[in-house]
């Protein structure tokens, strides 16, 4: 298949392309490398420098049998300080990617988020993200759009982030800890969160293009969730700094997967403690060799 993918060179549009490219498609990504990195690029994926206002002004050349929207102003935190931006990106630009696909027939898979679930006026990211989904459901109703949308719960794994604004609690820790620093928690440590490993993500996102299942919402999370605290002792961290609590955020994600599971045969079965286990044993190994 000809896949389009925007955000192809962030953290999960790389795992996509690269799990793409490994199943013989060609693929084009759009990326304004705001968060992207140049040094994700995949050997055999075309990559624009082109920001997703500007879709339509790709080469004529390109026929897609699908599109990933990946692309997206993230996390909570930073949208208080520029709602504006967010809604641009994520809803006004959004719109320009769905008369994209609407014009030129390409089947659309969007990239919502969990945080729906806590309310759309919660925070400016979260109205941002619900104002693209009613979009493409309005274009799915009236202008012939075939879509489906993927929500998407505390995504961890290969090429996320670490440094940043725009870091993830998985990634920020790794980091810390790393440095030898110690890690922040927000609040009292209670928050709840379905982390979801990104390859389980991709392998949902190529199902749902290659089953055809279309005009669908899946909910992409494992279905099990741990507190904080419950991570911090998985990361063996016992001198964790506690700070107040962020604004806007949700104190439960779990997701129900079972339409996911069901119409794409899906099976998220990355544990996240054995991720971190054998993130630690990796580490462990490396200090090892390196004193010897």
């Amino acid at each position: 298949m000809n896949i389009l993918v925007t955000g192809g060179a962030g953290f999960i549009g790389t795992n996509l392309i690269k799990k793409l490219i490994s199943s013989g498609n060609k693929v084009v990504s759009v990326d304004n490398y705001s968060t992207g990195k140049r040094s994700n690029e995949q050997e055999g994926a075309l990559y624009f420098d082109l920001d997703i206002k500007d879709i339509d002004k790709l080469p004529n050349e390109f026929k897609f049998d699908a599109l990933y929207h990946l692309a997206a102003k993230a996390r909570i935190q930073p949208s208080f300080l520029d709602p504006f931006d967010y809604f641009t990106v994520n809803a006004a630009s959004t719109f320009k990617v769905v008369m994209f696909c609407a014009k030129n027939e390409i089947p659309l898979i969007f990239a919502g988020s969990s945080s729906h679930h806590s309310g759309k006026f919660k925070n400016p990211y979260t109205f941002s993200k619900d104002i693209g989904e009613d979009i493409i459901k309005l274009y799915g109703d009236h202008f012939k759009l075939k879509y489906s949308i993927a929500r998407f719960y505390n995504v961890y794994g290969p090429y996320q982030l670490t440094e940043g604004g725009y870091t993830t609690l998985i990634g920020r820790w790794m980091n810390e800890i790393e440095k030898g620093t110690n890690i922040t928690i927000y609040g009292d440590g209670t928050k709840r969160r379905d982390f979801t490993h990104v390859d389980n993500i991709v392998d949902a996102l190529i199902k749902i293009a290659e089953k055809q299942a279309w005009f669908c919402t899946f909910e992409l999370g494992r279905g099990e969730n741990y507190s904080v605290n419950e991570v911090k002792d998985m990361f063996r961290v016992t001198n964790p700094v506690y700070i107040a609590d962020k604004p806007g955020e949700a104190q439960f994600t779990l997701s129900d997967n079972a339409l996911a599971k069901e119409v794409l045969e899906w099976n998220p079965n990355i544990n996240l403690e054995d991720y971190i286990n054998n993130w630690i044993d990796e580490k462990n190994n490396i200090r090892i060799t390196e004193q010897k």
